[in-house]
């Protein structure tokens, strides 16, 4: 699914944002919060967290970048 129908998807409050987002970027921020953190566990928190704040800030934000985004949300979580 495309970045701005998943965006949509979140403005509309559809809990199906979150899955569209794990099912197009959970390995990529899997990979990231790995880098940081070391332990797949915390990795996979950091994951749950970067869906958590993606649900809590859009909207009102609306990302230029979804991927950019949520990879910030997960290396600061």
């Amino acid at each position: 699914m495309e970045d701005g129908r998943i965006i949509s998807l979140f403005f509309a409050r559809d809990e199906r944002a979150v899955g569209e987002c794990r099912k197009k970027y959970g390995a990529y921020l899997r990979a990231v919060a790995l880098n940081i953190t070391g332990s797949p566990l915390d990795a996979e928190e950091c994951e749950a967290d970067a869906y958590m704040a993606a649900w809590r800030s859009i909207p009102p934000e609306r990302p230029r970048s979804l991927r950019a985004w949520l990879a910030k949300a997960a290396r600061y979580r």
